[in-house]
């Protein structure tokens, strides 16, 4: 019980020492705390805590009380659930991995769900998941936008074709998020905000290889 009431304590250093302990000698009886705990928890390096000591835990336990969570109305709790997915690395949890998730409306869930995305999803399944989350570009701001590019970047050569389609998308925001995304994809240490401004230019220039069109 002593770890249980840590894990709420007001102290911040307090719940990730408790969330320590727990992660360092895990047993399934915790499984739900911790769970509960991420849902709520304000502090990021607790929350990562938590993560971890749910990965020390055994998947067949943990993965359906995570897989619930996603359902929650609460979005730390789907956010930090999808994050904790992505950690333990199950590919038989794809299916969970919903478009309604990949679309949700607040940022940080579809961050979470766009990173596990491309943890979990299967090989033949990559240029399906590319275009879904090619419709994603231009939204957000900078970290929301560096975010989804490092998903598609991390998806590799199955994501060619969207990028192609949306660099001569219509919108201008669409068309320049998806040349930034195509130069970390030939570029992986190329600077993305450096990444953008090129395309931004080459979109005000607009090159005459190409026409745009619907995106």
């Amino acid at each position: 019980m002593r770890l249980l009431d840590a894990l709420a304590a007001g102290n911040s250093s307090t719940r990730l020492e408790a969330a320590l302990a727990i992660g360092t000698h895990p047993e399934p009886g915790f499984v739900d705390a911790l769970v509960g705990r991420c849902a709520i928890e304000p502090d990021f390096f607790v929350r990562d805590m938590l993560t971890w000591a749910l990965t020390r835990l055994p998947s067949e336990i943990t993965v359906p009380k995570l897989r619930a969570e996603l359902r929650s109305e609460r979005a730390q709790a789907r956010s930090q659930a999808l994050h904790t997915l992505s950690k333990i690395g199950d590919r038989d949890t794809w299916p969970a991995i919903t478009r309604s998730l990949l679309h949700d409306a607040d940022d940080e869930v579809a961050r979470s769900a766009w990173r596990a995305a491309v943890v979990l999803v299967p090989d033949e399944e990559k240029q399906a998941l590319a275009a879904e989350l090619a419709t994603q570009f231009g939204r957000g701001d900078r970290e929301v936008r560096l975010s989804l590019s490092r998903a598609l970047v991390a998806l590799g050569d199955a994501v060619e074709p969207v990028l192609r389609k949306a660099m001569a998308c219509h919108d201008p925001t669409v068309r320049a998020h998806a040349s930034a995304t195509e130069r970390l994809l030939r570029d992986p240490d190329a600077g993305f905000d450096l990444a953008v401004g090129e395309a931004r230019r080459v979109v005000a220039l607009g090159p005459e290889r190409e026409e745009t069109t619907a995106c």
